[in-house]
């Protein structure tokens, strides 16, 4: 008697939400420490290592559903669903995140990213930095923060995907 694999979407939910949930929870402790403006690269890293253990479980979970079988497309498909689930929940936290929690975030990037300017590119005459400031503001819009935020994940998840199915791929056999 064969068993029905878990269906992509319960293990999307389970995992996706998680990955949130953890993402959220990474974010609050940098808002915490004040590390949420000039990110450190090791909240970078450390978000990189949840996302990919995250991912690469959800996968896992499928192929163990799937007795034991997992093509490179149900894994991408997996993935690209989990990491779909999270980056919703995401955008949704980070307006709740930017219009309550820290309404100044946006004005502060900005200013630290002036700073930045000023310090590494100290020829810049103020007219420059005026055009260059006007654009990031123009991309610091939540409608394309957003957007930026769900492709960004998306991409990363096709790419943990994508080493996570190569890696654990075993195709079923095939049935005449």
């Amino acid at each position: 008697m064969e068993t029905q694999p878990t269906s992509v979407k319960k293990i999307a939910l389970n995992y996706g939400v998680l990955l949130a949930l953890l993402s959220i929870v990474l974010q609050v402790i940098s808002y915490v420490l004040d590390a949420h403006i000039d990110r450190p690269w090791w909240l970078t890293v450390l978000q990189l290592v949840i996302s990919v253990g995250v991912i690469s479980y959800g996968i896992k979970a499928y192929k163990a559903s799937n007795a034991g079988y997992l093509t490179l497309g149900q894994a991408l498909k997996t993935g690209l669903a989990i990491s779909i689930v999270a980056g919703i929940i995401a955008v949704i936290f980070n307006y709740i995140f930017m219009n309550y929690i820290d309404p100044n975030f946006v004005q502060n990037t900005l200013d630290f990213s002036r700073e930045q300017m000023i310090e590494q590119n100290p020829n810049m005459t103020e007219e420059q930095i005026k055009v260059a400031m006007d654009m990031s503001a123009k991309f610091m819009s939540p409608l394309i923060m957003s957007a930026f935020a769900l492709i960004a994940t998306l991409f990363f998840g096709f790419i943990i995907s994508l080493f996570a199915g190569l890696i654990m791929k075993k195709n079923p056999p095939q049935q005449i």
